[in-house]
């Protein structure tokens, strides 16, 4: 089986300076960081749904609305809980 042809390299072509003269200067590239509003939403709806189910176990017979809504309250409570989570999928 025939071998390939070794090529010889050049050496690698020097850094040339715009028209001006001047160097480029390098530019600084943004990272991609999580925003500031995205955890506060976040940690808003994981604080949000844990409190919904204290407030419930603990005073949910008492509150009108929790007792209309009976046990729909886990699932609100989970529901926060749950989307929270999620997000920190987001989260960089």
């Amino acid at each position: 089986m025939p071998k390939a042809k070794v090529t010889k390299d050049t050496a690698a072509t020097p850094v040339t300076t715009t028209s001006t003269g001047a160097n480029r200067t390098p530019v600084k590239i943004n990272t991609g960081g999580t925003p500031m509003w995205y955890k506060i939403l976040m940690f808003g709806f994981m604080a949000i749904g844990l409190l919904w189910l204290v407030v419930n176990y603990l005073a949910g017979p008492q509150i009108p609305v929790m007792n209309e809504l009976g046990a729909w309250n886990y699932a609100i409570g989970f529901a926060g809980l749950i989307i929270g989570l999620l997000m920190t999928m987001g989260w960089r």
